[in-house]
């Protein structure tokens, strides 16, 4: 099987793209979920997030809620409000978010270059979260949230995409300050130069969507003679694209150290020096922190940095070892309660608003990851710190599915 294949898309009918387009499933509560998609009976959010049609105490992961979402998703098709191409095809898909533009490739995805690490992945999965949408795969016999992927640089690849944008587009819907646009490429010779041009790739690298595509996979290994299932939904963007921004941590207490004691320990692995204004980190090695309603700057000691290993040097790594684990005592990311992680999506507001109400003490304002350290990791065989890429913008449930039963 090659890298990516075209494949028969379900996707909105002519003038239906902002009335099925939705955020996320995992970015959305319930409750959110509820609120966005009240009186649009046609919101993606009906079959991404299907409690919300039933009763507000009901368990997100009940069977109900996986029926629930079935019966919606085979309504939208019944209705005409979804419908499929005829022949296989590859779509264009344009993000737009202010001056940020990315435009990258709709493709099934080989879920033997998954298994085999050629879809290269930086982060571990949680079996809870697998399992959730191995279940909603298998309910909707489909997948319809779409793995973000990068590709290496390709001048060819950039190209056939662009040109692909050059038309009239099949949907076009904007909501939270993003548009989302789509095109469908369904001229044969463009199809196979595109198939060539990634199959040609060494590697490409899953951004956001390790617990989908890990899904896929065992839904894969589950149905061994059903080929659709063997490839997943991507969107996969030229990786000099995409933009990660910071992810930034806010800590509930000082670990019984004063604000002054606290400072000092700090001072030990960095060079502190207080702040104006906001610091937002502009490169590299630097963090900012806020502390009892003031800023300050930490640039850490260029000698701690090991610079051979590409998940160590990484700022999140530096924070976690320097000073999370050794003054904080926060060693598992994952599991203490005395850690929470802010997008930065939400700027350095955010981090204010958290520490001057009290609910924490500390914040700490990150330098973006960079792609080229996401795929250096994932190249070495590594994974990443938890929280330690934010995409943005990301992608829309509903403008482009996968089918993977009759």
């Amino acid at each position: 099987m090659p890298l990516i294949q075209p494949f028969r898309g379900l996707r909105p009918a002519p003038g239906r793209a902002t009335d099925v387009a939705a955020p996320p499933y995992d970015v959305l509560s319930s409750a959110e979920a509820r609120e966005r998609a009240a009186g649009k009976p046609f919101s993606f959010l009906h079959i991404a997030k299907a409690e919300i049609d039933l009763p507000v105490d009901t368990d997100p992961y009940s069977s109900a809620v996986y029926a629930k979402s079935a019966g919606n998703f085979r309504r939208l098709i019944a209705d005409g409000v979804l419908i499929r191409d005829a022949a296989p095809a590859y779509y264009a898909y344009r993000l737009t978010m202010g001056e940020h533009v990315q435009t990258g490739l709709v493709a099934a995805a080989s879920v033997a270059d998954y298994d085999s690490n050629r879809i290269r992945k930086h982060e571990f999965t949680r079996p809870d979260k697998e399992d959730d949408r191995v279940r909603q795969i298998e309910a909707l016999a489909a997948q319809t949230g779409p793995v973000l992927l990068a590709y290496p640089d390709s001048a060819v690849a950039d190209a056939l995409i662009a040109g692909a944008t050059a038309g009239a587009p099949v949907a076009d819907a904007a909501f939270d300050g993003v548009r989302h646009t789509v095109w469908l490429i369904d001229d044969a010779a463009t199809i196979a130069a595109l198939s060539t041009a990634f199959d040609a790739m060494p590697s490409l690298y899953i951004a956001d969507g390790h617990h989908r595509s890990a899904a896929a996979s065992r839904v894969a290994a589950s149905q061994p003679g059903n080929a659709a299932a063997g490839a997943f939904l991507a969107v996969i963007f030229p990786a000099h694209q995409m933009r990660i921004m910071d992810y930034n941590r806010v800590v509930r207490d000082l670990n019984g150290l004063s604000a002054e004691a606290f400072l000092a320990r700090v001072g030990e692995r960095f060079a502190v020096t207080p702040a104006v204004d906001r610091v937002q980190p502009e490169k590299t090695g630097v963090v900012g922190m806020y502390l009892a309603g003031r800023w300050y700057r930490l640039e850490i000691d260029s000698d701690l940095v090991p610079l051979a290993d590409p998940v160590r040097r990484l700022d999140v790594s530096l924070l976690s070892e320097q000073l999370l684990a050794p003054v904080l005592g926060i060693g598992d990311l994952r599991r203490d309660k005395h850690i929470d992680f802010v997008g930065g999506i939400r700027g350095l507001g955010e981090l204010e608003r958290r520490v001057d109400s009290g609910e924490m003490a500390v914040a700490f304002a990150m330098h973006a990851t960079q792609m080229t350290d996401l795929m250096a990791v994932a190249d070495s065989g590594q994974v990443m710190p938890p929280k330690s890429t934010w995409f943005e913008p990301k992608l829309a449930d509903g403008l482009v599915s996968h089918l993977i039963g009759d």
